[in-house]
This record gives C-alpha cells, structure tokens and sequence, in this order.
C-alpha cells in the first residue's frame, strides 16, 4: 500500500507527461472524482468514465511506435513453458517464446460469472497458466461484484456496467416505492448487500437507479449505452442489479511481481499483491497496474537466462463451458453457502475448482465474499490469505 500511495502520483504524471489527457476543470486543474468508499475526491478520470479506453489507445501507439518491441497480434498462449520449478518462457499456438522472465498481464476473471460487467474473454487464463506452470493462487474467494449493472435478462444489454462515478455526482438508488434505501458511496460490497436485500425484501429482479438530475454530457458514453438498450434515463429511473467484476485473487506475487515460480512475474488483475484486500475500492486497479507494473519490468529485466531448457508441455489451456459459467455464477454468486460451494469442487475448469475451495476455506463473511451461513466477519481472519498451490491444497497465510 505505501508503495502504491508514494508511487501513483509520479505514475499519473509520466502519463501526462506522454499525452494522456485526463478532464480538467475549470481552473485547468484534475478534475477529482468521488467514489464508493472514498472519504475525498481523489480520481482522475478521462471522457467521463472512457478513462480505460484512453490509457489503452495511448498505450498500443506507444507500443507501436517502440522498435525493441514485437507485438505478436492474433496469437494465444496456450501453456507457461515450465518444468515446475521455472518458467523458461511460453508455450503459444504459434509456437514456444523462450524468455529469461515471463509477465502475465492477462486481466482479470469476472466473466466466470455468467452474469458480468466484463467482456466474454476475461475468464482467468492467467491465473489457470501460471497454476499448472507451478505458481501459487491466492485470495480467489474475493470477487467484487459491481451494485449497478443495467439489468435486462436475455439481452445483450444486461449486465452494462453504469459507473460508480455516476452516483458520486448524484445519482441515487430506489426501490420498488420510488424510495432510497442505501448509501450510494458505501463500499461496493455494502451497496450489493443493500441491493441484494432490497430485491429479496420485495421479491423483485432490480432495482432502480435515478439518473434523471445527471447530466448527460458529463458521462456521454453511459447515456448512449442506455439509448442503445432503449431506455430514457432522462425521464425514467432504469433496472440495475449486482454483477461480477473485478476479481481481488489471482497470481500471488510481491511487491514487484514475483510469482512463487522462479521466472513469472504477474500484473494487473491476473494477480494478487494483497493491495485490494477483500473488496477493492474503485479505481486503485488502474494505479496498481501502472505502479507494479513498473516495478515487475524492472525486476524482470535483472532476470538472467539459465541453461537447459526442459521439454515444453504437453497441457494446453481449454476456455471454460456455458456450464461452468453458469455454475459458477450460481454456486460462488453475491450470497454463498457451503453446500453449493462444494459442489464446484468437481468443475472440469481449474480456476472454478480453486474458486470453491477458497470461497469454502473462508468460513466467514469479508468484502466481496458473503457466506448465508457465515455472516460475520471472524477477527481471527484478519490479514490471512487464503492460498491454492499448484496441487491443489490449500493453507491460510499471514503475508508481511
């Protein structure tokens, strides 16, 4: 965490500094925003709530325009090359990459969960890679699933996500009566619970979302999507319901990166510093990204080559089915049980069976990871992680 405090602002500065253009007001300074969970305005943000799409345009035309780096379009990885106690490099369907160190940089898996903010790709391929190369997993049970995601079942509208940011300028929650019934910028795991609630109180699939004193021009690309599906936000309040989308586990890694297999490094979503605990607050991903993301290149460029290489894998990653999606979302959803947790134990997908295990370990509620059964929060937990090693075991661990 202190890294990422002392770290983050240099790392907004050298985007500046390379033609990122985050909003301004009307002084020219940062226009700040106010988030779940924030005691002061603290994010920037870039067209509103089109930040991701600025950093990633900006990002590939500085790749590109990088000489000493070759970009390997339409290619997959499909194994880590590793014997188990390294990683030699990657095992893609056009053939194996040899490296003294490899970055995993592969997002997040909150697409497991059938109902999603997320596009279909972000399924954990990551964090299966890297298990069967020989790294540790860790803090799986924690997935965060966002209070405000545009609900409307058997379209391909549902589960749109309306940003957080959208309720710090405003926007409120309502419930059947046309009533609020919730702090809007509590933490997202306290808003979901309070959805979740509300929709079980009156027996309903959403609930509303009041969007009619925002105005448009400040988040255009919300009011477009909700245009797209049909609806009129200016004058009438639209459906929204919890849905999966950022997951806290993934590669355990230090403060630099380093996964427990010699060689493998891991960065953004795909892996798991610790710094998001139970239930990330909005916007520290991205800062986490660039902060140890520097941090992880410059350790792996220190990496030095070894000698014999071992023979490459025989496994090849497989996607997970409908059916593990769909298990998933009903086994390890916003509100858990053990019984139900159990029965992903036996999912033919690996990250699935992790899921259950972990979610299983944890036998309490915290952040992102409710238990019916468990429903308080067990002191006794507190700074442990729970870890799944390439065997598949399982311990609880105290990080320093």
């Amino acid at each position: 965490m202190r890294a990422l405090v002392e770290e983050a602002p240099g790392a907004v500065r050298d985007l500046i500094a390379r033609g990122v253009v985050f909003d301004l007001d009307h002084e020219g300074r940062l226009a700040l925003g106010l988030e779940g969970g924030h005691t002061y305005r603290r994010i920037v943000h870039a067209g509103g709530s089109q930040t991701g799409y600025e950093l990633t345009s900006k990002l590939a035309k500085w790749v590109d325009a990088e000489g000493r780096v070759e970009v390997k379009e339409r290619t997959s990885a499909v194994a880590l090359w590793s014997d188990g106690e390294r990683c030699h490099g990657v095992i893609t369907d056009a053939g194996a990459i040899a490296a003294p160190a490899t970055i995993l940089a592969t997002g997040g898996a909150a697409a497991l969960w059938r109902r999603t903010t997320n596009p279909r790709g972000a399924i954990g391929a990551g964090p299966v890679l890297a298990s069967l190369a020989g790294a540790d997993l860790a803090d799986l049970e924690f997935c965060q699933f966002h209070p405000t995601a545009l609900a409307l079942p058997g379209t391909d509208h549902d589960g749109v996500l309306i940003t957080e940011a959208i309720r710090g300028e405003g926007a409120k929650l309502l419930g059947a009566d046309g009533e609020r019934f919730t702090d809007e910028l509590a933490p997202r795991d306290a808003v979901t619970a309070a959805i979740l609630e509300k929709m079980r109180s009156e027996g309903t699939a959403a609930v509303d979302l009041d969007l009619r004193e925002i105005d448009p021009a400040r988040f255009p690309n919300v009011f477009a999507s909700l245009a797209r599906a049909g609806l009129n936000p200016g004058s009438h309040p639209v459906p929204v319901a919890p849905a999966a989308h950022y997951t806290m586990g993934g590669i355990a890694v230090d403060v630099d990166g380093r996964s427990s297999l010699p060689g493998l490094y891991a960065v953004g979503e795909c892996s798991c510093t610790g710094l998001h605990g139970a239930n990330r607050l909005a916007s520290n991903s991205l800062s986490e990204c660039f902060v140890f993301g520097g941090r992880a290149a410059a350790a792996a460029i220190e990496e030095e080559a070894v000698g014999t290489k071992p023979e490459p894998p025989q496994w090849r990653f497989e996607p997970p089915s409908d059916e593990t999606r769909d298990a998933v979302w009903r086994y390890a959803g916003p509100m858990r049980n053990p019984d139900d947790l159990a029965r992903l134990i036996s999912n033919p997908y690996p990250l699935a069976r992790a899921i259950g295990a972990s979610a299983l370990d944890r036998a309490e509620s915290r952040g992102g990871h409710l238990r019916r059964d468990r429903p308080d929060t067990d002191p006794a937990l507190d700074g442990i992680h729970v870890v799944v090693h390439p065997d598949g075991s399982v311990t609880e661990e105290e990080w320093h």
